[in-house]
């Protein structure tokens, strides 16, 4: 007997592992996640023009963060962003407004930078069109009034942006990305529902513009179908960010509720091993998931609702068989009734990134989910 079950797991895993490769390609280079505080944290600790000791990004909570901002008046909050763009950008608890200002100044700063780079006679012309593609993505990014939430140009890039007004919204909520989504494919123009950008500007119109979204690629995503989106580890990795995140919206947004948390993909991986809470979240909602990295929706605080999308006969996801074993594969199948997530239709979308293409019944769903309406 104990033969036949090491068989089995053998024969599933070796199913799973073919169902990866056939979807399209096997990725053989893995991810080093971006983790830790934002780049500048040193200088920032070590700043105490102001007369204070500004908080540790590392070790202090989005409340902390909240209160210390709370007790320097505008010019000083200003004078800090200016400083220290890149940590003041990315630091959840400090104020919205100035975050939008500090990355600004950030983007600016780096866009000189890969300018710079793109004309140095000593780096190779691969170089020279790297730095000229991360330059153009900076410039746009500063263009139009963007609200960007957070930018961290390490490794493939992170970045996060609000659609619609954080102080005005009744309601919020976040899009949480799977693969292949960085600061340079946040927003493809080809894929125009299948990015963290699109899904966040789709659900901003059919909310009627009630309910301010953020898109936000904040953790480092898998690259293709390997190792990375099979297994955990980048969705270990950027589970606390995302809860951070969540925590510093507690303190700085004030909605009739705290956001609906959507996740697509491998992002319903994250927002598993995340596990809000009721103060952190209003419900979660997945679509196009592998499975959540848990066995059901008994795994998480049983005061956050959890939708789950069905899936398109087009979503190449279904491929993939929902096992975990020997750390391959990423649990149940959430669509399934056993799990215990509540049901939502998929009526009209088509393919793995289609759920949040206007006129679709997953749209109209996500609209009534964001509103506190289903």
């Amino acid at each position: 007997m104990r033969k036949f079950r090491a068989r089995r797991a053998l024969a599933a895993t070796a199913v799973a592992l073919a169902a990866v490769l056939g979807a399209g390609g096997w990725a053989a280079d893995t991810q080093t996640a971006v983790t830790g505080p934002p780049p500048g944290s040193a200088a920032w600790t070590a700043d105490t023009a102001l007369g204070l000791h500004p908080p540790d990004p590392a070790g202090s909570t989005p409340g902390q963060i909240a209160a210390f901002f709370a007790g320097l008046s505008p010019a000083q909050q200003d004078a800090l962003a200016a400083r220290h763009p890149l940590v003041v950008g990315n630091l959840d608890g400090a104020p919205v407004e100035l975050r939008y200002r500090a990355n600004a100044l950030a983007l600016a700063t780096e866009r000189g930078h890969e300018l710079a780079r793109a004309a140095d006679p000593a780096l190779t012309p691969q170089d020279h069109e790297a730095a000229r593609t991360r330059a153009e993505r900076y410039g746009t990014l500063l263009d139009g009034g963007r609200r960007i939430l957070a930018f961290d140009p390490r490794g493939r890039g992170q970045v996060a942006e609000v659609y619609g007004d954080l102080a005005t919204a009744r309601r919020t909520a976040v899009i949480v990305p799977g693969s292949d989504i960085d600061l340079l494919r946040f927003d493809r123009t080809g894929n125009p529902h299948g990015t963290p950008a699109g899904m966040a500007r789709a659900l901003l119109d059919a909310t009627d513009r009630q309910t301010a979204v953020i898109a936000w690629a904040g953790y480092t995503t898998p690259l293709g179908l390997g190792p990375d989106a099979a297994t955990e580890d980048l969705a270990r990795a950027g589970a606390p960010r995302l809860t951070r995140l969540l925590d510093g919206l507690a303190v700085t947004t004030r909605p009739q509720a705290p956001p609906t948390v959507f996740c697509h993909s491998y992002g319903s991986v994250v927002c598993g091993l995340a596990r809000p809470t009721p103060a952190q979240a209003s419900g979660v909602v997945v679509l196009g998931s592998p499975g959540m990295g848990i066995d059901s929706a008994a795994d998480l605080d049983p005061g956050v609702p959890l939708w789950a999308t069905a899936r398109n006969g087009s979503d190449w996801i279904g491929n993939v068989p929902t096992v975990r074993l020997f750390g391959l594969g990423h649990g149940a199948d959430p669509t399934t009734p056993g799990f215990g997530a509540r049901p939502l239709p998929a009526t009209g979308s088509h393919g793995h990134d289609g759920y949040f293409a206007p006129g679709t019944a997953s749209l109209a769903a996500y609209a009534a989910v964001a509103l506190g309406r289903a």
